[in-house]
């Protein structure tokens, strides 16, 4: 029977034995996110202070050095560029100077130089309207929405002929700013 009472006894200790005591541990995740104002020019994602934006490009095609005016627009993948600007901001189009500004015997306030005969020039201006009465100035502004919703912003361009033209390639760089 000593037998049989230790093997109960035995049994009935390890029943008695407590599992492990275990305990859970909490915590926390930070997640922050800073904003600022930005604009979205082109399909580009651009924050403010950025540079490097491409408004489009104003051709006016190709003429013969007799011509007297070509119109053109400013144009970005096939249509007037689009600005859309964060909401609350009221973003300004600032044209400001080009690389020849005032240069060109023309009736334009800018000018385009030809590249393969420095000296040599197209005059030209940037309207704000299609009829092309609206002239922007060297330093013009155009105000936009403060909507936050995309925005197309058309801008046309004449350029004039003028006696004397030679032959070749003529362009300009004019500069702008999107003030938020």
């Amino acid at each position: 029977m000593r037998k049989l009472t230790l093997s109960v006894v035995g049994i009935g200790t390890a029943l008695l034995v407590a599992p492990a005591a275990h305990a859970d541990i909490t915590g926390t995740v930070d997640a922050t996110i800073t904003l600022q104002a930005g604009c979205i020019i082109n399909g580009q994602n651009f924050s403010d202070g950025a540079a490097g934006a491409d408004f489009g490009t104003l051709d006016f095609g190709t003429q013969n050095t007799l011509f007297t005016q070509a119109n053109g627009q400013v144009l970005s993948g096939g249509g007037a560029f689009t600005v859309q600007c964060s909401p609350g901001i009221t973003p300004v189009l600032s044209f400001d100077a080009g690389e020849n500004d005032g240069l060109g015997a023309g009736a334009g306030i800018r000018a385009m130089e030809n590249s393969g005969s420095p000296g040599h020039f197209v005059t030209y201006n940037l309207y704000s309207d299609a009829g092309r009465t609206a002239i922007i100035p060297i330093g013009g502004d155009i105000s936009l929405a403060s909507t936050g919703a995309p925005q197309t912003v058309n801008v046309y361009g004449r350029a004039f002929g003028e006696a004397g033209l030679t032959p070749g390639t003529y362009s300009d760089t004019i500069t702008v700013v999107l003030e938020l």
